[in-house]
């Protein structure tokens, strides 16, 4: 009975998707441009480095290097191998969802059993600090010093579920290796045999990692446009006020104004829309803001969970306890940032306003000056990766002579 209210619910809310697209055509194509644009000139840009890379360093067994070294690390905190740190510091610098692309790898090759895949995904999935710096902090704030409080706020968040995701699955038997002297000698050797053991030529690893992460950043790509189009259209059939009634008293009980419940439901479908509404919220503090903006960019978004969704479920990875986690990240980041405005915030622009005015102001130029090169010259990256994914491709599969 369960499944039937199941197959019936999620019918009808495509049935009513259908109906809003055929009435509103207009607001669709442009929120679908709106989305297209973001990932050809920003989020392909900037991911697909890091994928790449990401993929040659499993190829060559540097992830397993970094395993052994952080083990004894990394498995007392948070109930994972040691290569959990290299997927905890390349989700970190790249972004949604890098963490999820290779906890799922690693889960693939055996590397991780099915609870730490989950604990780990759970924790690796973040915002990057040149979207919180460049796009929030000074693109929607005009403030690069609130930058400073959201990114601190987020990665704090961070840690904090993942020493709580290290009880997830706690009756799960593992063994605990102990460390024998010369280390490094070990995560060499550890490297030195995955490398051997895949035996590929370099210019194949390479088609393979460039081949599979397009892949992966085209998957990407339609559900950015189609939450976009979706958070629109919620919006024009005015569902997203309807939300909003709803929502509002559950920020009351947090001392939040109503006037920041439109961001927030923008927000949990797409993080941009809902970061950048909140900052342009009238009747509310700028605390306030920061505070909304701080959960909404820990929970990622139904747009960012989606695509996690999608590559979770080619390891065989639970979503469930990823989505858990995102509402623990949501009210952590919420708690430090209203926590560290005063002393990250407010002392140090006071004690700012009493130096003399010959003093050169801190400013934070490179994460803007990144996400404008991105902006301008990021069509063409796209592009050429695009054109360079073609030829791989035709080359694969064309037949030998």
């Amino acid at each position: 009975m369960k499944e039937k209210w199941k197959t019936l619910m999620l019918s009808s809310i495509i049935i009513c998707l259908c109906i809003a697209l055929l009435r509103y055509p207009q607001q669709s194509f442009e929120a679908a441009v709106r989305g297209l644009h973001m990932w050809w000139d920003v989020v392909f840009p900037s991911l697909l480095p890091f994928f790449i890379v990401s993929e040659i360093l499993i190829g060559f067994g540097v992830v397993h290097f970094l395993g052994v070294l952080l083990e004894p690390f990394m498995r007392p905190l948070f109930k994972v191998p040691g290569i959990g740190g290299f997927v905890w510091a390349m989700g970190m610098a790249s972004g949604y969802p890098a963490g999820a692309k290779l906890t799922a790898r690693l889960r693939q090759q055996q590397q991780l059993s099915a609870i730490e895949a989950e604990r780990l995904v759970s924790f690796t999935n973040s915002s990057n600090p040149l979207f919180i710096f460049g796009a929030i902090s000074v693109g929607f704030f005009h403030n690069p010093n609130i930058g400073i409080v959201l990114a601190l706020s987020h990665y704090l968040g961070n840690i904090c579920v993942g020493l709580i995701m290290r009880f997830h699955g706690k009756d799960e038997e593992y063994v605990v290796q102990k460390q024998k002297k010369g280390i490094f000698r070990q995560a060499f050797r550890a490297m030195h045999e995955t490398r051997l053991k895949n035996n590929q030529a370099i210019g194949k690893l390479l088609g393979d990692a460039v081949r599979s992460s397009i892949q992966t950043l085209f998957m990407i790509g339609g559900f950015i446009i189609l939450f976009s189009v979706f958070n629109r259209l919620l919006y024009v059939t005015n569902m997203t006020d309807m939300l909003a009634h709803v929502v509002q008293y559950v920020l009351a009980i947090f001392h939040l104004p109503r006037e920041l419940s439109v961001p927030f439901i923008a927000g949990v479908f797409e993080i941009t829309l809902g970061s950048q509404m909140a900052s342009e919220a009238t009747n509310a503090t700028l605390l306030e803001k920061v505070i909304i903006t701080s959960f909404i960019l820990a929970f990622g978004g139904f747009s960012v969970q989606a695509q996690v969704a999608s590559i979770l479920a080619e390891a065989n990875i639970r979503f469930q306890p990823f989505f858990i986690a995102r509402i623990f990240h949501g009210l952590f980041a919420a708690f430090f940032a209203s926590m560290l405005w005063k002393p990250l915030y407010v002392q140090p622009l006071e004690s700012a306003e009493t130096l003399p005015v010959w003093l050169p102001k801190a400013t934070i130029d490179w994460p803007v000056l990144y996400i404008h090169w991105i902006e301008q010259y990021g069509f063409m990256i796209t592009a050429t990766a695009c054109l360079l994914y073609v030829a791989i491709a035709f080359r694969r599969e064309k037949p030998p002579a």
